[in-house]
C-alpha cells in the first residue's frame, strides 16, 4: 500500500534532514493507513480489545530526506500469524529514491496479554499478506 506525504521543517533536524525519529512517525502513519484499507483499523481493534505493540523495528538508512520533500511510504505485510505480524516499510522522495527501509514486528495483544487473532480477523489480514525474503 502506498502512502504519500509532505516533510515538514519542523520535522527535521539542525542539517535540513527528516530527524531519524521522524521516521518512525512515517512508518506508523504509514501502518495505520494500510490497517484502514484492509478495513480493520486501530479503532475497530481497539472496540474489540485488541492492541497491536510492536516488538521490534529495523532501520535502514540510506539516503537524507529533506525538508519540503514528498515521499512516498510503501507498506507491505509479509508474514502473519494469528499472534504475530511483520511489516516492510520504505520511504521513497520526491525523486524515487530509497531513502530508508524498516521491518516491523508486531504482537496482538489482548487484557495486556498475548493473544490470538480470531480465523475471522487473520482471514482479512491474510488478503493482504506480500511474502518477501528476509534475508537481504
Amino acid at each position: 500500500m502506498e502512502y504519500i506525504r509532505k516533510i515538514f521543517g519542523y520535522e527535521c533536524d539542525i542539517y535540513g534532514h527528516l530527524n531519524n525519529a521522524n521516521y518512525l512517525h512515517l512508518y506508523e502513519e504509514a501502518r495505520s493507513e494500510a490497517l484502514e484499507c484492509m478495513n480493520m483499523d486501530l479503532i475497530q481493534l481497539g472496540k474489540m480489545g485488541i492492541h497491536i505493540y510492536l516488538s521490534n523495528i529495523t532501520l535502514s538508512f540510506l539516503n537524507g530526506i529533506k525538508s519540503g520533500e514528498t515521499v512516498k511510504i510503501d507498506t507491505k505485510m509479509i508474514k502473519a500469524t494469528r499472534a504475530t505480524s511483520v511489516w516492510k516499510q520504505d520511504i521513497y522522495n520526491s525523486s524515487g529514491k530509497l531513502c530508508n527501509t524498516a521491518i516491523v514486528k508486531g504482537a496482538f495483544i489482548k487484557n495486556g496479554e498475548p493473544f490470538r487473532i480470531s480465523n475471522e480477523i487473520f482471514n482479512k489480514y491474510k488478503d493482504f499478506l506480500q511474502p518477501e525474503d528476509l534475508t537481504e
